[in-house]
């Protein structure tokens, strides 16, 4: 069973590796501030955080596969799209990109607990047949430590790590000694619920152990 990973994440890359499984990569070609910005134009509000790591996983899935379907006529098994949102204080949070502004959710976050929501959309492709697709959000609490100085903040930030990640965090790396608890599949703070991409292949009839390398 073939599986291609959307995404050029290396953490996604890491746990599917981790599980057993060795996958294609493809990154998506989806503009997603524009899709965003679709979605809250056509309903007049901005989206709730699982509706839109839900919607640009879907996406993104969807462009590889299509893609697949043009240039990979023989391909057959399974996409998998993931994209993810950590929510605080009623506000919601993707990558920072900036020092300034992963310095600014640090001092924020310290102390506190937040949501990561972790959108799922796998499609399952075989040639001469119409995909299907099964999608899921997961989510987890996080929880970090109170006492986090100003120092260890600004060192993390200066390490480049936390520029590039939903919420400005990980937990596989150098922020995870900065986090006292999580609440939740541990893996969907990595970059993706593995147990909910098992519910979503066993829904499209694939049972989990074909997909390891």
């Amino acid at each position: 069973m073939q599986v291609c990973l959307a995404s050029t994440s290396p953490a996604r890359l890491m746990l599917l590796r981790q599980a057993g499984i060795e996958p294609l990569t493809r990154a998506p070609e989806t503009d997603e501030d524009a899709v965003t910005a679709q979605a809250a134009a056509d309903r007049g509000a901005d989206l709730p955080p699982d509706e839109l790591v839900l919607l640009l996983a879907r996406a993104k899935a969807a462009d590889v596969a299509r893609g697949l379907a043009a240039d990979t006529p023989d391909f057959d098994g399974i996409v998998i799209g993931g994209d993810s949102m950590f929510a605080l204080g009623g506000r919601v949070y993707g990558k920072p990109y900036t020092p300034e502004e992963a310095t600014r959710r640090w001092r924020e976050m310290r102390g506190a607990t937040g949501v990561l929501h972790s959108g799922h959309s796998v499609f399952r492709i075989r040639p001469g047949q119409e995909p299907r697709e099964a999608t899921a959000v997961a989510e987890a609490s996080v929880t970090f430590a109170a006492d986090i100085t100003d120092a260890e903040i600004a060192a993390y930030v200066a390490s480049g790590e936390p520029l590039h990640v939903a919420g400005a965090f990980t937990v596989d790396s150098l922020g995870g000694a900065f986090i006292t608890r999580v609440e939740g599949d541990p893996s969907t703070v990595v970059g993706m619920s593995l147990s909910t991409i098992r519910r979503l292949v066993n829904q499209l009839d694939i049972s989990w152990p074909e997909l390891w390398s």
